[in-house]
């Protein structure tokens, strides 16, 4: 069996987001690993369309993620797992990988939304493999209920 000494939890608020933390938190503290926290606010699907500044897009991205991330680290604390926090704004598929090389991780844990076949038809695009991405272990959290 790997062992797993460095964590990372991807989180974003989601239901699906939320089972995966509690599902890794689980995990870090059974293997009492070093765990870290990345709340990533993807804002490509809520900012195309609008108009509106990029500062007070900006500034409202940012306090959106810490707010993301402020919820996920209390979360882990209550289940007895103590984590650094990290958050960034924009695509997951390209902070996910960069934090998990930056803090040389041994696990990945992400939650899954499930997608009809038109939304993946959509999104074939090879770059946006996580698994294609990383050099670790990647647990995919599939909430069943």
């Amino acid at each position: 069996m790997a062992s797993y000494s460095r964590i990372l939890l991807c989180y974003n608020a989601t239901r699906e987001g939320r089972a995966a933390l509690r599902k890794g938190a689980m995990l870090a503290r059974d293997l009492e690993a070093e765990t870290h926290l990345l709340a990533v606010l993807d804002h490509t699907g809520w900012v195309e369309g609008y108009e509106a500044p990029v500062m007070d897009l900006s500034a409202i991205e940012r306090q959106a993620a810490r707010d993301i991330l402020r919820e996920g680290v209390a979360d882990l604390a209550s289940l007895g797992v103590f984590a650094k926090g990290h958050f960034a704004i924009g695509d997951p598929m390209e902070h996910i990988p960069l934090f998990a090389k930056r803090l040389d991780v041994d696990l990945i844990v992400v939650g899954h939304h499930k997608v009809g076949r038109l939304a993946r038809w959509w999104t074939r695009n090879p770059d946006s493999r996580l698994l294609d991405r990383v050099r670790c272990s990647v647990l995919v959290v599939i909430d069943s209920g």
